[in-house]
């Protein structure tokens, strides 16, 4: 879920405030979700656009 959407939901006006409040919580879910794309793609080189 991106950041301004999280900001949204709970009231703040930009995404400074939620960033500082959920950033505890934030990072380890972006890791994780780091951790499970690198697992479904491995290390697939992106492909050059004709």
């Amino acid at each position: 879920m991106h950041i301004e959407t999280i900001a949204d939901l709970v009231g703040h006006a930009g995404t400074r405030t939620t960033e500082t409040v959920y950033r505890q919580e934030i990072r380890p879910e972006v890791a994780k979700s780091a951790q499970t794309m690198n697992k479904i793609f491995g290390d697939a080189k992106p492909r050059k656009s004709a």
